[in-house]
């Protein structure tokens, strides 16, 4: 009954479109965003793409710069220009999150896009004609990345190929530029992790979907949020939070290495036997080394999880929003 209730409004009512856009430390490029987006909600408004009352929430993910004033001040001139201010810094996804819940109560579908606008907003169009059309999440993604250094192209191949191979339900070349539905806004804010990976979230909930392919653009003012730590960082979180995969990527390294101790244990007799090696010495310093190595992999492995286990039994917020702007 529910999806057929948004389905109704997707074909026949201008929606109330949210704009999302979570912000750390981004004054430089800020003003020329604001301007951007609200013209864009002019343009689609007179188009009759969207209803009137579409607005643009910038979430402050606690920056430390003038970041909240500027929101504030674009506020008072403009009042579909809103705001959520974390008390202090909490992380993209949540400041997502905090924005679809925001939006979730007077938008019928929302648009989460970074605030450096790298990702083409000419598609947001398409995007809106395809959630007419039913799609409950529509995916921008990545068809040209050649704005990219070979580094960040090179890794995130990897990244994308690596959560594939552990069965992680993720898209190549989508990063969070996507539309959801009031449907699947509702939908996401069931799942009560304190750690989660939106990436992997809206692909595994199965529902209907669409893609939209974008030419990535260079960055035209600010400095990147993600440097190489900051990557690795949600390369990590992404993997351990889309499969339990690597705790059984651990069991199968450690029958590969009994099977390698064996074959070892073998040729140390046979050279023994034939006297052409110091007894002892090199199989013991070899089995040492390899076993040593692997166990401080699976250790490391376990402790990733318990980690997990560890902050999401404590039950704490995800984050604390200190200043709204309606």
């Amino acid at each position: 009954m529910e999806t057929r209730r948004v389905q109704t409004i997707q074909s026949k009512t201008p929606p109330v479109l949210a704009v999302i856009l979570p912000c750390y430390n981004e004054e430089a490029v800020l003003p020329s965003t604001i301007e951007t987006i609200v013209a864009l909600l002019d343009k689609m408004t007179d188009d009759g793409r969207i209803s009137a009352g579409s607005f643009a929430l910038f979430v402050d993910d606690g920056s430390l710069d003038a970041t909240w004033d500027i929101i504030a001040a674009h506020h008072r001139a403009d009042a579909r220009v809103r705001g959520l201010k974390f008390a202090g810094n909490a992380g993209q996804q949540n400041a997502l999150l905090a924005g679809m819940a925001a939006a979730e109560r007077q938008a019928d579908c929302a648009i989460t896009i970074d605030v450096d606008l790298q990702d083409d907003i000419s598609v947001i169009p398409e995007m809106l004609r395809l959630f007419h059309a039913g799609s409950h999440i529509v995916y921008g993604v990545r068809g040209d990345r050649t704005s990219d250094t070979w580094f960040k192209r090179t890794t995130a191949g990897m990244f994308y190929t690596c959560m594939r191979l552990l069965g992680a339900p993720v898209i190549p070349g989508h990063s969070d530029f996507r539309l959801v539905s009031k449907f699947a806004m509702r939908a996401v804010s069931g799942y009560p992790e304190s750690r989660i990976f939106l990436r992997s979230i809206f692909p595994g909930m199965k529902m209907r979907s669409s893609r939209v392919y974008y030419a990535r653009k260079a960055r035209t003012s600010g400095e990147t949020k993600y440097p190489l730590r900051r990557l690795l960082s949600v390369a990590l979180h992404g993997i351990a939070d889309g499969s339990p995969a690597p705790l059984r990527l651990a069991a199968v390294l450690s029958i590969a290495t009994l099977f390698f101790a064996l074959l070892q244990t073998g040729a140390s007799l046979v050279a023994y036997f034939s006297g052409n090696a110091i007894p002892g010495w090199t199989s013991l310093m070899l089995i040492t080394l390899y076993l040593g190595s692997v166990q401080l992999f699976c250790i490391a492995l376990l402790g990733e999880y318990l980690a997990r286990v560890f902050t999401e039994v404590k039950r704490r917020p995800r984050y604390i929003i200190e200043k709204e702007l309606r």
